[in-house]
């Protein structure tokens, strides 16, 4: 069986899951990005402020990046630092946007399962999709999202390549972040629902990293 990164790779087309008309910039949140290391960002509002007008220069771009970044951000938030191993290696690809923005699913599937993960630096509205492609299951996760957009989910809608399903929230409902979409795929959730780790220890990243490959294999994003 081939492994799921070669499948996503060879797949031909998948539908866009962020419809922005703006260009995207990478954005870097790891220890190499000096003025980020100057800022304090315990405070979402700011935090925000950092990242639209001063990264995103004014909000004339849309933010993308992080898989496989270690990131410093972390560090301010306990959900993070509060266990032997720390977790600091991210898993998914982070898009961003502003507050509202649609998100749309990029092939054919079902909801696996959604929740509220309503702690502070968790993920907040949380919907998991799970998929099929040459015969091998896999789940697109989507994270940091409207309460409104868990509004009459249930486990097993289908759910069409290209249909919304769901907006960007705004903090401090989404986790207390700012505003943007954690998108990570995953091939094997195991006894997981609406959840599921998103940031690695540096002990655990290589096994994290097998389970949930690059995003941008469905996203097909240059940044």
């Amino acid at each position: 069986m081939k492994p799921l990164a070669e499948i996503l790779r060879e797949h031909s087309h998948f539908e866009k899951v962020i419809s922005s008309q703006k260009p995207f910039r990478k954005l870097d949140f790891s220890e190499s990005n000096k003025d980020l290391l100057a800022q304090d960002l315990t405070e979402t509002s700011v935090f925000s402020a950092y990242v639209f007008d001063v990264m995103l220069s004014k909000n004339q771009y849309t933010g993308i990046g992080g898989y496989d970044e270690n990131r410093v951000i972390y560090r301010q938030r306990d959900h993070f630092t509060n266990q032997e191993n720390p977790r600091s290696i991210h898993l998914g690809v982070d898009i961003w946007a502003e507050a509202g923005e649609p998100i749309y699913a990029p092939l054919n599937g079902t909801i696996h399962s959604f929740a509220f993960n309503n702690n502070k630096g968790d993920y907040g509205p949380t919907i998991i999709v799970k998929h099929e492609l040459v015969n091998t299951e896999f789940y697109t996760l989507y994270g940091h999202l409207s309460l409104k957009s868990l509004d009459r989910l249930y486990e097993g809608k289908p759910v069409k390549a290209g249909e919304k399903i769901g907006s960007i929230g705004n903090f401090p409902v989404n986790g207390d972040w700012p505003p943007h979409l954690h998108f990570q795929v995953i091939s094997e959730i195991e006894t997981y629902k609406g959840d599921f780790p998103g940031v690695s220890s540096s002990e655990n990243r290589e096994y994290f990293l097998k389970i949930c490959p690059d995003p941008n294999l469905i996203l097909r994003i240059n940044g």
